[in-house]
């Protein structure tokens, strides 16, 4: 169980802070929940059962997993998939299990395609890009929070380990 002041990471909306724990009651039914809020927008409040499991709410990354992972960034990434529904289907399936390697690999991985299209001036497809950027919204949110720095140094310094070209 987290406590109040623990940043942690809640669904899609990245870095949170627990603000309080309280019961609350709804049709007749007192339950305990977190009260957070994502670090991105602190006037957003969220409510959240303290024993819901359809929602993924993991502790923040310890300083020597957040080296290990930017570490990552600088290895090849995932394998590349030509079909991009096959591609889609595989990595959100990579991405929904959780694994903070795989979905490094996967950020690692269209990062140098964007990089890679850049170059050539062609365009990522849409979904790739948007599944890029929620990575890293969160990915880099976090990486940020467990090393005491900000988003825009982790991106500086992933960006110095990533060739243009995928291997």
């Amino acid at each position: 169980m987290f406590k109040v002041g623990d940043l942690i990471i809640y669904s899609t909306h990245g870095v949170c802070k627990i603000d309080d724990i309280c019961e609350r009651s709804y049709r007749d039914e007192t339950r305990e929940y977190y009260i957070l809020h994502p670090m991105e927008d602190p006037n957003l409040t969220i409510s959240v059962p303290v024993d819901n499991e359809k929602v993924v709410m993991l502790d923040i990354m310890e300083k020597q997993e957040a080296k290990t992972i930017l570490d990552l960034f600088e290895e090849p990434g995932i394998e590349w998939i030509e079909d991009a529904k096959q591609r889609n289907k595989k990595y959100n399936s990579l991405i929904n299990g959780g694994d903070r390697d795989d979905i490094v690999k996967i950020a690692n991985t269209l990062m140098r395609k964007q990089k890679e299209a850049k170059v050539n001036k062609e365009r990522m497809y849409d979904q790739d890009q948007k599944m890029l950027e929620e990575i890293q919204r969160i990915m880099f949110q976090e990486l940020a929070a467990s090393l005491d720095t900000t988003v825009e140094r982790i991106i500086e310094r992933i960006n110095k380990v990533i060739p243009s070209k995928v291997s």
